[in-house]
């Protein structure tokens, strides 16, 4: 495939996205369209590199769906998402193993197969309805789903290993091999948490680039350690997400910055990828197998096993229905019936365009029907509570925070908020004292040692003025001076120290540069621009 081909092929991309968030198309199912007709073209059967693209690609969608789950939001609903993205997985899978056989005629352990390949929902699937739409759902479900289907993936992969073993003949313990592949992606997860998470809070790298590479990385060496171990990769991948998404670090807002677009280019690869794969004829003749597993699955298998699970919870009944409706099955399905046309396995159907099918159509039909169901169930809640850090809009907006700490000799001590005279655009967003938060009323009194935090709109240079930076080398001209005695020209205006340990340090005149400083500085192209700039600087 040549390179304008891929070019054009991500371009066509981007405007499906503008097409689905116009006419609430699911995106995704508009990318595995594009790779169908790319395919009528394009002779393109390599399952074995669709198998580690698709590998890759789920490696990167899961961890990123961990690192953007909120888990003071996901945290109530924890018990129910568990539930459902095990033993609702297993419920579902048998169930439609059992149709498969006994109403569709297929060989009993191949049905079951089936099962258990399409048994999890998707997490890129139904995160990406969620978002796009946005369907701020009651009763914290938006959340329940999320977690539902960003932690299902193990048990279908558990189970679709069961039964294909099962049909090659391979002798197995499946007690050993569901408690290697659960708890031993747990462990892992867990582990490498702890230690990323001490490295991330206890070390910093020389360039903020270089935060992305260490996070893809350890994404890497996540999965191979735990899938060297016997454990399930992706599981231990979730948590080391949800870990990381939910502590604050520097480096994360550059991490979310290239995840978000690296993420949204695996998405677009892997469902282009897996309809590359398919074969019309093939896709066609499989489809009326596929339509009737999935009417079963979203009418029959979903909603019983919803409804018979979820009743110890005593969720509400339109709540019930959406969750019912929102067991979309995607990406995750068509990478497991990948496996399963690699294995050594001998199949009397066509695994993978039955699944292909039962994916595109779940895509079609339920994606397309949530935002019209959850105004209809009276699912939507505009003022539902949505939980954020400051950091979150840092990192995913045009807003910035600044911080300044209240010195003893500040003239600041004992004014109130409201007699601070903030003459541009700025807001005290909080203060903190001995640890806590202080609500920035009106009436607070500033007091020592008190962190305030201002915050304000972020400053986007459209000029492309150039800052200098440069550091304080043993014998420099500027070591041990204060910057009152550089007598530097008028056009010139150092605006930020950072000294060894990432400290920030505002410059004033009385501001003595040390060796290891680095200095940033700013250069007018005019010298009237700073006319004063010594006198500022004092």
């Amino acid at each position: 495939m040549s390179y304008l081909t891929v070019g054009l092929i991500l371009i066509l991309a981007l405007f499906a996205i503008r097409f689905s968030n116009r006419y609430g198309i699911p995106a995704l199912l508009l990318f595995i369209v594009l790779g169908m007709f790319f395919s009528i073209g394009i002779d393109f059967g390599d399952y074995e590199f669709a198998d580690t693209f698709a590998t890759v690609a789920l490696m990167v969608i899961m961890f990123y769906g961990g690192f953007g789950t909120n888990w003071k939001m996901g945290k109530p609903v924890a018990k129910e998402a568990i539930v459902l993205s095990s033993l609702g997985v297993i419920t579902t899978a048998l169930m439609t193993g059992l149709f498969c056989h006994y109403v569709l005629g297929f060989k009993l352990l191949e049905g079951m197969l089936i099962g258990s390949i399409v048994g999890s929902t998707d997490y890129a699937s139904v995160s990406n309805i969620l978002r796009s739409k946005n369907l701020n759902l009651k009763y914290n479900t938006a959340s329940l789903l999320e977690l539902e289907s960003g932690s299902n993936d193990p048990t279908a992969f558990t189970m679709t290993m069961v039964f294909l073993s099962a049909i090659i003949g391979t002798k197995l313990s499946v007690p050993v091999l569901i408690l290697s592949q659960v708890v031993l992606g747990i462990v892992m997860g867990c582990i490498f948490s702890f230690v990323i998470g001490k490295l991330l809070k206890n070390y910093s790298l020389e360039s903020d680039g270089l935060y992305a590479v260490f996070m893809a990385s350890i994404i890497l060496v996540t999965y191979a350690a735990t899938d060297l171990l016997g454990g399930n990769g992706y599981l231990a991948l979730y948590i080391l997400g949800i870990y990381l998404g939910n502590m604050e670090f520097k480096g994360k807002r550059n991490i979310m910055f290239f995840f978000d677009g690296f993420t949204e280019i695996m998405q677009i690869g892997l469902f282009f990828i897996l309809g590359l794969l398919s074969e019309l004829p093939k896709f066609i003749a499989g489809l009326p197998w596929a339509l009737a597993i999935m009417l079963f699955m979203t009418v029959i298998a979903r909603p019983v096993t919803v409804y018979g699970l979820m009743l110890p919870f005593r969720l509400k009944f339109n709540q019930l229905n959406i969750i019912s409706l929102a067991g979309i099955r995607g990406a995750a399905a068509i990478a497991f019936a990948i496996m399963a046309v690699n294995s050594p396995a001998v199949l009397s159907v066509d695994v993978y365009h039955i699944v292909f099918g039962i994916c595109v159509l779940s895509s079609l039909i339920q994606g397309s029907l949530m935002p019209f169901a959850a105004k209809r169930l009276d699912m939507l809640d505009p003022g539902d509570t949505v939980l954020k850090t400051f950091n979150y809009y840092q990192d995913k907006s045009e807003i910035g925070f600044l911080e300044t700490r209240i010195g003893p000799n500040s003239s600041l001590i004992g004014k109130k908020v409201k007699d601070l005279n903030l003459t541009f655009d700025f807001i005290v967003a909080k203060i903190e004292r001995n640890g806590k938060t202080i609500v920035p009323r009106g009436h607070v009194t500033i007091k020592e040692n008190d962190l305030i935090v201002i915050g304000g709109a972020v400053h986007f240079d459209k000029t492309g003025h150039e800052l200098t930076e440069f550091t304080i080398s043993k014998g420099h001209k500027w070591q041990n001076k204060y910057i009152k005695d550089l007598e530097l020209p008028h056009n010139h205006l150092i605006i930020m120290i950072q000294r060894e340990g990432n400290e920030i340090i505002v410059p004033v005149g009385d501001t003595l540069l040390l060796e290891g400083d680095k200095i940033i500085m700013i250069k007018a192209e005019h010298p009237l621009e700073f006319p004063l700039a010594n006198e500022m600087a004092t």
